[in-house]
């Protein structure tokens, strides 16, 4: 069996813990520590091997794209529920520090900003975008080539992995995808690290567990 190269274990691996550790565990407070800590932990082994992986180099003028497409993707996330309150019913959150207490809620906040949106970018913009363009080299692929069959999969695909919210999910999924291919990975991954952020910090100041 060929062994993955280091470049492709960097871009998959991350995302691979995050999901299995989210499938085998119970949607509780704990399991999402337990679930982000590790992730981190393989995110941090393998950075070395991310280094190999060509993600360019972000510039004071990308990484400002980043943040104004972060936020432009929060306020559209939130946009269904500010314009008719109540079209979503607002479930119980196991993440509301009444029911986990604030260590969990803080890891929680910098679990989704930090762990898993760059996760998520190598996953979904780094590797497989690219290995849907060129899936015999994908580090070859050229990732600033809009290739539309590969960009609708990889929106598809993560418009599902948020599946109480596809919508939105595929809106999300849009925006961090074209980002990639016109600034650069890096940029993808400051926009998805800043919308996050932002609706962590949102969900906490106004007490909208539901997003949660």
């Amino acid at each position: 069996m060929t062994r993955p190269r280091p470049e492709t274990l960097a871009a998959v691996l991350p995302y691979a813990v995050w999901m299995v550790i989210m499938i085998a565990l119970p949607a509780t407070a704990v399991s999402y520590a337990v679930r982000a800590l590790a992730t981190l932990a393989v995110m941090v082994g393998l950075l070395p091997m991310a280094k190999r992986v060509k993600i360019g180099f972000p510039t004071a003028s990308s990484a400002l794209w980043g943040l104004i497409v972060g936020v432009i993707v929060f306020v559209l996330w939130i946009a269904r529920e500010t314009l008719f309150p109540g079209s979503v019913a607002a479930e119980p959150s196991p993440y509301d520090p009444a029911v986990c207490g604030w260590t969990l809620t803080i890891v929680k906040l910098l679990g989704s900003a930090f762990v898993i949106a760059p996760a998520e970018e190598m996953f979904f913009r780094g590797f497989l975008y690219r290995w849907l363009v060129n899936d015999r080299d994908w580090m070859k692929a050229d990732s600033r080539k809009f290739d539309l069959a590969a960009f609708l999969w990889v929106v598809a695909l993560f418009a599902l992995e948020h599946n109480t919210r596809i919508a939105e999910g595929a809106m999300a999924g849009a925006f961090y995808g074209y980002l990639a291919i016109r600034k650069g990975l890096v940029p993808a991954i400051v926009a998805h690290a800043t919308t996050n952020l932002v609706l962590a910090l949102y969900v906490i100041l106004t007490e909208s567990w539901g997003f949660w």
